[in-house]
């Protein structure tokens, strides 16, 4: 069995994850690294292992291909650089795994889609539970109807973030770069970006599909210094009928969920909804007539889809998430900004700061979230007097952001 060679794009960060999972199992897969890229090597954890192997680190992806090649390019990088990296990786001869999401916006998710066909190379999007075992069981049954019609999918995740994680970089949180490239940096598109992605994937019409939005509705917070937004409540109208609500908030002091509950026609599929007490810490159905399947845990941290992405190039399996399906997400976003261009602070009396690093967090947020995704509406509907409603965005045809309408 030939070797896969792999070229690393970002070393530190989320990037040390497929650089020890290649150090430690790459030879059990037969994968090798053949090169790193990253202007800041120092940030990866395992520098002196790659040094002592060998392994060339280049400043920058061009760099590495007037020297190498690879067969596949690893994008651990800022969302703004995922399309450029994806395109300079396809033109020469790498087939890429790009980390979630697969870019800003939605326009250059199609330039990736574009260079992939012209080049004829894989590309897969790193949405980790698309590649998940008991997340691919639970998507089969729903293929196969087994639940019936969906009808409502609903996710809370409370995950409290201090100021060292905007400060980690100069693109976190943020809208746009210094040469004005969207990032559209936030909650919903970065750290709980794949249980958004999760709902629209498990509702696509094919095992690597989504289904895509066609309204977004949204509303969008902010308790940090930030220029984008820490909270979300977004309400998503999809093709196949179904309803999608998505709840989440950096700006809270305390860790809650991921929880999540997928209403459909004969059954509701669960995850940590305190309602259904057997779906603690694992993915269960219950069916209208009382009986339970249980699915597992989705492992959040697993680097799964590297080996199931290196099994795709040599023939042997499918990519679980193209940009195809990522880019159902990218909408959701693009849809949700346009939904509420201009973030609403939170009133500065509700807001608490302690700790250090500090921690600006919402007095009464997570009550509220949970009230909301309990009751199924967004904080508007709620009556919270800070909230502000969204403009519903139709998502039909939709095709660049900021929209040219």
């Amino acid at each position: 069995m030939d070797k896969i060679s792999v070229v690393l794009v970002a070393i530190g960060g989320y990037g040390n994850n497929y650089v020890r999972a290649i150090l430690n199992e790459g030879d059990m897969y037969g994968v090798e690294i053949t090169g790193a890229v990253d202007p800041y090597p120092e940030k990866c954890a395992h520098l002196e292992e790659l040094k002592k192997r060998g392994v060339p680190i280049y400043s920058d992806l061009e760099e590495f291909y007037k020297r190498q090649k690879a067969d596949l390019a690893v994008i651990s990088s800022p969302i703004h650089f995922h399309c450029k990296q994806t395109k300079i990786a396809l033109e020469n001869g790498s087939n890429v795994l790009c980390e979630k999401p697969a870019s800003a916006t939605v326009q250059e998710v199609q330039e990736m889609i574009s260079t992939r066909d012209r080049t004829g190379l894989k590309v897969a999007i790193g949405f980790q539970w698309a590649y998940d075992p008991a997340y691919m069981e639970l998507k089969e049954d729903v293929l196969k109807g087994m639940f019936g019609r969906p009808k409502r999918l609903k996710t809370l995740v409370l995950w409290p973030r201090n100021m060292a994680y905007y400060r980690r970089s100069s693109w976190a949180g943020r809208k746009k770069d210094e040469k004005g490239n969207w990032i559209l940096d936030s909650v919903a598109n970065n750290a709980t970006a794949h249980f958004l992605h999760n709902m629209l994937h498990l509702l696509g019409k094919g095992i690597e599909k989504s289904t895509k939005p066609v309204e977004v509705t949204a509303e969008l917070y902010r308790a940090n210094p930030i220029e984008n937004f820490d909270t979300s409540g977004i309400r998503i109208l999809t093709e196949n009928g179904a309803e999608i609500l998505f709840y989440a908030s950096h700006a809270v002091k305390n860790l809650f969920g991921p929880i999540f509950t997928y209403e459909f026609e004969s059954a509701i599929v669960a995850y940590n909804d305190p309602a259904i007490p057997e779906s603690t810490n694992k993915m269960v159905a219950r069916f209208k007539n009382g009986n339970i399947k249980e699915y597992g845990s989705p492992d959040h941290g697993s680097i799964r889809k590297l080996w199931k992405t290196i099994d795709a190039i040599r023939g042997k399996d499918t990519i679980y998430c193209p940009l195809e399906s990522a880019v159902a997400h990218t909408l959701a976003i693009n849809g949700a900004q346009e939904s509420m261009p201009e973030i609403v602070e939170f009133p500065e009396k509700i807001i608490k700061r302690e700790g250090e690093p500090l921690l600006n967090w919402v007095e009464g947020l997570e009550e509220i979230l949970k009230y909301c995704y309990r009751e199924e509406v967004l904080p508007s509907e709620a009556g919270m007097n800070w909230a502000k409603p969204g403009k519903k965005i139709s998502m039909i045809g939709y095709t660049h952001f900021p929209s040219k309408s």
